[in-house]
């Protein structure tokens, strides 16, 4: 399905899923080259930039959230001088919603008479890294919850979280890994394309994207710290654990001993009435507490 819409001189295609019909009309009408023609047919793994004498031509992969959780989406971005087309193999809102307050010149914010294109790619990156802080801002939430019950006793339970939560943040690395390198080459092609005067926006898409690097490598720190914290008190409960039993071995065995000893079936034994009997669960008990003295006096327990 393809949308247009224009404002002043330029003009936003939106196409979602497009055919092969709908890519080989804008191929035509818009004078695409044939190597950007063939990379709408379907979705590409790897994030590009390349540049041709008309367009300029990215690739860029995005963590969105959708129905099925979260996942990768593709926007195809072909740019040329006075009309922009995005191409995305599912329903984006966010691309939907900017491309209709294009038409009225609301998307473009001041610039409400943008001399090319490159304006309307600057303030649509600027949108998509701005969903993109905002889905983080879940994983902050994440971050306080584990603090809060790290220390309420509940380390156990918050394993699973921390795993889950540094699976989000993985996933969000893995969407955005190439877009430093790819901005990169595409400020080099669009100060050709659009004039040096747009350096400051090309910075500014630049600019957008390392406030989201710097929140993931700031999270990816914290729950480091916080999975160190976690691991620290598991350990330190299973160790106290581990001595409480160890103590308690130490005192039941030789009790155990004493019982196999006089459970013993031989005549030479001396437990011959009911007061033998107590007198030596009295002397079982009198050792157990010994030892418990002995081992609260070394401050074993």
């Amino acid at each position: 399905m393809i949308s247009t819409h224009s404002h002043n001189t330029l003009t936003w295609i939106n196409a979602i899923s497009p055919t092969k019909e709908e890519i080989l009309n804008l191929k035509e009408r818009y004078s695409l080259p044939a190597l950007v023609a063939d990379e709408l047919f379907s979705p590409t793994p790897r994030s590009k930039v390349d540049r041709y004498k008309d367009v300029l031509y990215l690739i860029l992969h995005f963590p969105i959230t959708g129905s099925s959780g979260r996942v990768q989406k593709e926007i195809d971005f072909v740019i040329g001088k006075d009309f922009i087309i995005t191409a995305h193999y599912e329903e984006m809102s966010i691309l939907s919603q900017s491309a209709s307050l294009f038409t009225d010149g609301t998307f473009l914010g001041k610039e409400q008479s943008p001399t090319h294109t490159g304006f309307v790619f600057f303030h649509l990156m600027h949108e998509l890294y701005r969903q993109v802080l905002l889905e983080l801002d879940t994983v902050n939430d994440s971050l306080g919850l584990i603090e809060d019950q790290i220390f309420d006793g509940k380390e156990r339970k918050m394993v699973e979280v921390i795993s889950d939560t540094n699976r989000v943040i993985v996933d969000f690395k893995q969407a955005l890994r190439f877009h430093g390198e790819v901005l990169k080459s595409f400020e080099s092609a669009g100060v050709d394309f659009f004039g040096k005067e747009f350096t400051f926006h090309l910075r500014g898409i630049i600019g957008e994207y390392n406030k989201i690097q710097n929140a993931l490598d700031g999270h990816k720190e914290i729950l480091r710290d916080l999975r160190e914290t976690n691991d620290s008190l598991l350990s330190n409960k299973t160790n106290e654990a581990m001595r409480i039993l160890t103590v308690l071995s130490f005192i039941i065995l030789p009790l155990t001993l004493i019982a196999g000893i006089f459970g013993m079936n031989a005549t030479f034994m001396f437990i011959s009435s009911l007061s033998d009997f107590f007198a030596i669960v009295a002397g079982m008990l009198g050792g157990a507490i010994s030892m418990l003295l002995f081992f609260r006096k070394k401050k074993w327990i």
